[in-house]
Parts: structure tokens; sequence; C-alpha cells
């Protein structure tokens, strides 16, 4: 007999909004390496704010010497990426201030990085910021949290891991 009130085993990992904006499609981003899934896979943000919060619980595992990118592992080892813009390597770190350092223990929410999007507008080819999970290959299901607009903080999207 099927029981209704069977816990469900399979563990949801939810990965929050690093940014608060405007969501958009990852096969929307104005890159072939992001909108190609080359990289991973995930969601992208229109930034309408200028800081950058931690979006899970884990550790630094990379910051780009030009501080437009910040990746994480989680204790599950899901790798994220948050790429700060497009063609933002260009700049060489600046309109970037990053509060945060590589091998540093991060919860969710932690102020990571300030971004005078502004000046990155004016001087890269896009603002719009991928999220994206890196090792795709643990994730039995990603699912992306039906959103128009988040605020930082916000439920982006939910992984299951494959056992």
């Amino acid at each position: 007999m099927f029981n209704i009130f069977k816990k469900n085993t399979m563990d949801e990992i939810i990965v929050k909004s690093p940014i608060t904006g405007k969501i958009i499609k990852i096969d929307e981003v104005p890159d072939k390496v992001f909108s190609g899934k080359l990289v991973g896979d995930g969601i992208a943000i229109l930034p309408q704010d200028n800081y950058v919060y931690a979006p899970v619980n884990g550790e630094i595992v990379q910051i780009a010497p030009q501080k437009y990118a910040i990746g994480f592992r989680t204790k599950e080892n899901i790798e994220i990426l948050i790429h700060l813009g497009i063609d933002t390597v260009k700049l060489k770190g600046e309109g970037f201030e990053v509060y945060a350092s590589k091998n540093q223990r991060i919860k969710s929410g932690d102020k990571l990085i300030k971004v005078d999007w502004d000046f990155v507008s004016e001087n890269a080819k896009s603002i719009i910021s991928p999220i994206v999970i890196t090792n795709m290959e643990i994730i039995k299901e990603l699912k992306i949290i039906p959103n128009e607009y988040v605020k930082a903080g916000d439920d982006l999207f939910s992984i299951i891991l494959k056992n």
C-alpha cells in the first residue's frame, strides 16, 4: 500500500539568490559559453543591487584575480560559479570590491562582493550574471524556482543529487 506520509528520501539542497534582480534564462545569456551550458547549468540575473552574497553554506574555492567570478563548494560537493557580467575579465578588477578570500568558509547570505554595475555596464558586454552548477555530473535534478524577479536570499533553485 502507498504510504502518503513516507518521508522523501531524496535530500533537496536549496541555492539562494546571490543577487537582487530580474531572472534571465541561462539560454538567453549573451555568451555562448553560458547559453550553451558549456560551463554548467543554472540561471542568470540582471542585477538591480550592488552587492553579491553567498548563495550557500560552504567554502570559496576560487576568486578570479580580476574579481569578476567566484566559485563555491558545498559540503555535498556541489560546485557553484557566480560570473559577474559578461566579458568582465577585461576590466582587470576595476568596478569590483571583494570582501572574501579563497578557502574562506561562508554561510548563505554572507556579503562577498560589491559591484559598480554602472561602470561594468559602460565597459563590458553585459551586466547579466550567470549562476551555474559546474559539476552537473553529480546532479540528478536541478529545479529552477519560477520567479521573474528575486531579492538576494530568495530561493533560486533546488538540487537533488544522484545517489
